[in-house]
């Protein structure tokens, strides 16, 4: 008999296992130098933006896991102090995460954002890049960042992020790749 409990026992926490790591499984990430996945999604203005309205312009299209968090405040802050670095190289930033519009309307004003911030509610653009972590009780977005060039093309993930430096790190790849592609 306790033979039988405790191979049911193991049963269960093989079978739990396998579900939250299946849950937690995201998507396919994009592949460098391929066509970036399109999105259409409200920012928090509730103004859609679709990847066709970046051609031509670098995007650093940002996921977070959540708004008004230590991490994500000081990535956001960190992209709206470089803006001007950011303009001039012709790249724009947009931040992605579950978070819902309102939401992003407080934080985006809050720390006076100047870039959109989308709303994801059906997870399927953060699906699509690979950034949904999605556990039985909890689903967010990952710290994933994609460089996509002005025809759409991804060009560098950064799935491992140091939020103090993330930004100037983005600068420095752009230059890097605007230069290359001058040569």
């Amino acid at each position: 008999m306790v033979w039988k409990v405790l191979a049911a026992l193991v049963a269960l926490v093989i079978i739990a296992a396998l579900w939250v790591a299946r849950a937690a499984r995201a998507g396919v990430l994009p592949v460098v130098g391929q066509e970036a996945p399109d999105f259409n999604l409200p920012d928090q203005d509730n103004k859609p933006h679709r990847l066709a309205d970046y051609r031509g312009h670098w995007l650093v299209l940002y996921f977070y896991p959540k708004d008004d968090t230590p991490d994500c405040t000081k990535q956001a802050r960190a992209f709206r102090d470089d803006l001007e670095k950011f303009t001039e190289l012709g790249a724009k930033i947009v931040g992605v995460s579950i978070d819902d519009v309102e939401s992003h309307a407080k934080f985006a004003k809050k720390y006076r954002l100047p870039f959109p911030l989308l709303a994801d509610k059906t997870t399927e653009t953060s699906d699509r890049y690979g950034a949904l972590l999605s556990l039985p009780f909890l689903k967010m977005d990952k710290r994933h960042t994609f460089l996509i060039d002005p025809q759409g093309i991804v060009e560098k993930m950064y799935l491992t992020i140091d939020t103090s430096r993330h930004s100037q790190q983005i600068i420095e790849d752009i230059k890097e790749l605007t230069e290359g592609s001058q040569e």
